[in-house]
Order: structure tokens, then sequence, then C-alpha cells
């Protein structure tokens, strides 16, 4: 097994063979009493980007999804894609910085057991600056402002080392993990 975290991402993308991942499965079943976060300097706006253009929406998936090997919505036709996002009841909220977009959490809540965070993260020229925890903190928010019984998310090994320390702190707890592979040709 080779172990994600000891590829770099052009190292990931010359293998050409599965590698293992662990899936981790969150949920907060209560909306939790966080501190305001900490603005970061410069020019942030959060805003929902209702009914997006599927090429807005791919051009956001791939900044932010590409380094971590987010496969399942690029493997959609356009109909079908557009069919999930422009849903009222699936909201895609975009974090802007200095009028860049620069981060993506997009909250489905399609069914009634649970609203679930989808896809969420920050572009890569953006980490480390504080944004990841302050988008976060108001994704959540947002998501228990629509009314859920829960929110739910789900993390892999492939994913920003800094994100399932971060959902936990922020009141995620684990219900499940699972393990999985991901065909490294697809990426």
């Amino acid at each position: 097994m080779i172990e994600p975290s000891s590829l770099s991402s052009s190292e990931k993308r010359r293998v050409g063979r599965k590698i293992d991942v662990t899936i981790t499965y969150l949920e907060q079943t209560a909306r939790p009493i966080l501190p305001t976060p900490v603005r970061p300097p410069g020019k942030i706006a959060i805003m929902r980007a209702e009914n997006p253009p599927v090429a807005f929406y791919r051009y956001l998936y791939r900044l932010i999804g590409d380094p971590h090997y987010w496969m399942s919505r690029r493997r959609l036709g356009d109909a079908e894609l557009a069919q999930i996002i422009c849903d009222p009841k699936v909201y895609v909220f975009v974090l802007y910085v200095g009028g860049v977009p620069a981060g993506m959490g997009e909250i489905d809540l399609r069914t009634d057991e649970a609203a679930e965070l989808k896809f969420f993260g920050v572009a890569p020229g953006y980490h480390g600056k504080g944004l990841g925890r302050f988008f976060l903190t108001h994704v959540i928010d947002l998501a228990w402002s629509l009314g859920p019984k829960k929110l739910r998310l789900e993390t892999c090994t492939l994913d920003h080392p800094a994100a399932l320390p971060l959902y936990q702190k922020l009141g995620f707890t684990v219900f499940d993990q699972q393990s999985g592979q991901v065909d490294l040709l697809d990426a």
C-alpha cells in the first residue's frame, strides 16, 4: 500500500494505480456554540452562488478538489450536474478573497435525515492564512440556520491534513470509518 501522505502531488499523478484511503464520516447532532472566528486580513466575502453555471461550478470544484482527487462530480454530465447544483435544497457558498474565488462549501439538504456538507475546501494559494477555519465556521452556521436535524460530512486521507482535526475542533464527531481506494489513473 502506498501512503497518500508520502506522495507529492506530482508523484500522485505519475503513480498510475489505486491507492488505499481511509474515509472518515463525521456529524454534529446539535448546533455547536462556536466562538466568532478571527477574520483574516483583506477583503473577504462569502456569497451563495444561486443556480451557478456548470462551468463556474466545475472551475471551483477542480481548483479546490484536484489536489485532493475529488472525482465524483467530474464524472457527471453537465445536465446531471446542473440538476444537483441548481436544486433549491443545494447551497453552494463561495469564499472570495480580494474579489477572487478562494474556497467553496456545498450544503445538501435533499434528504430529511441530515444536511450534508458535501464539498468544502480552500484553494491551494490560500492555505495557512486562517481562511479555512473562518470559512468553515460560517458554513456550519449557515447550514444550521437552514434547520436540519443533523449536519454530516466525510473526509479521507487524501484531503488536506488539517481537515479532520479542524472538523473535530469545530464540533464534529466521528461516527464511522471505512477503507476505500482511489484510482490515480482517473485523477
